[in-house]
């Protein structure tokens, strides 16, 4: 007889139904697992024959084979060892194969019978409400299984505790999501940054509309500062967005104990990460540092000091939104809606423009930094701000204004945001909930509604700056968000001029 259990394996953040079928044949005793496994699959004998000895299980003096369908799918992870334990179970009459079927079953074993957490438990609970099947998994993974709808869980710590609940000595209770009501607050508030008005002011249109931005300015002006704030003022992911975001996550096996990501990712890679490490891919194929970023910011301190192919492959995935990752016998694709937000030095020294304190190399040695940043990498931020150095006398004054607060400055941006999702649903060529810097096409003209005296301003500026169609978008599109940072239906020329100033030139290239 031959018994079938179900499994998955993942190829980018989709889950592919897997048969792991089990058969004793006459033979010498032997225990095979075939299918493309990979050497964490291959090893799972080992700790599925000690578990069995443990639990007081015996495995016959037989022929052991254990087939992973389909045969030409790459299989990964320590995942399958509890489906290939219950295909055994199955197979020894322990439990009923017609119940299991029912089920799609994830798991480590451990050699004492216990389960341990796997990554990817998200992804696969979805496809096994798609199959109409419930889900097995481990018990420290219930929370993150329960967020993919009413579908029926088994979670336990113990295969044994399984076996009792399909022999109907033990009841398995369904586990229930459970959501993180407080705010982090761990990224600080705009309200401990002295002076920098103007950057403040960038940073919150680039929150309300999603764009990228480059902060460049000398060391110690407060520009990873302000990128390490903009998270305080961000609104929490929407259900469909953390949905997403805890997918990629669970992937990476970087789930909160709540089981969902609620609030937008932040990461800040250093600047020594490898090109796998930001683009994902790698053995496994798991998703970078741009993918672990989707519907959130991606903080890149020092961006000079990046490799220059690391920078490079940003480019297609600040256009398309998602990132593909190419390999000899894999092809996969991640989301990466992501915003991009940077910080440099305008030179190697950092105070390239200041006499009395610049190398003596310049203006050479600015020429030289900023030359590690290509053109058409540059071309994509939306905003690009010189930030000048807080003088002294105003780090000393404590009556010195400091602006208003992140929660006064997020409800700004919240509210700038849902004038863009109400205005944006009501374009039929539109995705429901676009932000002004995903904006494109006739989209992006239609949305913008611009007044007599701001198409002159831009007319005039793409004509004297020489901007590229690129930047010109760009210009547009965080005119609307100024726009709707002050409630208005219409983009003006005050809007259109604040957006050209903040399209400042680097200084020195």
């Amino acid at each position: 007889m031959i018994s079938k259990v179900y499994t998955v394996a993942f190829e980018g953040v989709s889950a592919n139904v897997v048969t792991v079928e089990t058969q004793f044949s006459p033979g010498l005793p032997s225990f095979s697992i075939v299918g493309l496994a990979n050497k964490a699959v291959s090893e799972s004998k080992e700790r599925i024959r000690a578990c069995f000895q443990t639990l007081g299980f015996s495995l016959p003096c037989q022929r052991i084979t254990v087939n992973l369908a389909p045969a030409d799918l790459q299989k990964e992870g320590s995942h399958y060892d509890l489906p290939i334990a219950l295909g055994l179970m199955s197979a020894l009459g322990i439990v009923d194969r017609f119940e299991l079927e029912k089920y799609i079953v994830l798991g480590e074993i451990r050699l004492d019978g216990n389960i341990a957490a796997v990554n990817g438990v998200l992804p696969a609970a979805i496809k096994a409400g798609e199959n109409n099947q419930g889900i097995i998994i481990p018990k420290a993974c219930a929370k993150e299984a329960a967020w993919a709808g009413e579908i029926p869980i088994l979670a336990a710590d113990n295969i044994i505790k399984i076996v009792n609940h399909f022999k109907g000595k033990q009841v398995l209770s369904q586990p229930q999501p459970v959501k993180m009501l407080v705010r982090d607050t761990k990224h600080g508030d705009f309200q401990e940054i002295k002076g920098q008005a103007q950057a403040k002011r960038a940073v919150e249109i680039a929150a309300a509309g999603g764009h990228n931005l480059l902060l460049i300015g000398p060391p110690g002006s407060g520009k990873s500062m302000l990128a390490a704030r903009l998270p305080s003022i961000l609104p929490d992911l929407s259900p469909r967005e953390a949905l997403e975001v805890t997918m990629l996550h669970s992937l990476c096996g970087i789930v909160p104990e709540s089981g969902l990501v609620t609030a937008r990712p932040y990461r800040a890679p250093h600047h020594s990460a490898s090109l796998p490490a930001m683009v994902g891919g790698g053995s496994k194929a798991k998703p970078g540092e741009i993918s672990l970023s989707h519907h959130g910011v991606l903080f890149l301190d020092e961006m000079p000091e990046f490799n220059r192919q690391t920078l490079e492959a940003l480019r297609q995935p600040l256009e398309t939104n998602e990132i593909a990752v190419a390999r000899v016998n894999k092809h996969i694709t991640y989301p990466a809606n992501i915003q991009l937000i940077a910080a440099m030095n305008p030179c190697r020294c950092g105070f390239y423009g200041q006499e009395e304190k610049q190398c003596h190399r310049a203006p050479t040695c600015a020429k030289d930094y900023q030359s590690k940043i290509s053109g058409p990498l540059l071309d994509r931020f939306d905003i690009i701000l010189n930030v000048q150095p807080v003088k002294a006398e105003d780090l000393k004054n404590p009556n010195i204004i400091c602006g208003d607060s992140s929660k006064i400055i997020a409800e700004r941006v919240t509210m700038a945001r849902a004038l863009q999702n109400t205005r944006n649903k009501t374009s039929p060529d539109a995705s429901p909930g676009v932000l002004n810097s995903n904006l494109d096409g006739k989209n992006l003209y239609e949305q913008l509604k611009l007044t007599p005296n701001a198409k002159i301003i831009l007319d005039k500026a793409l004509d004297k700056l020489g901007l590229s169609a690129r930047a010109y978008h760009r210009i547009m599109r965080v005119s609307r968000t100024i726009a709707d940072l002050d409630q208005s239906e219409n983009t003006d020329h005050p809007h259109v001029a604040e957006a050209l100033s903040y399209r400042q030139m680097i200084i020195g290239r």
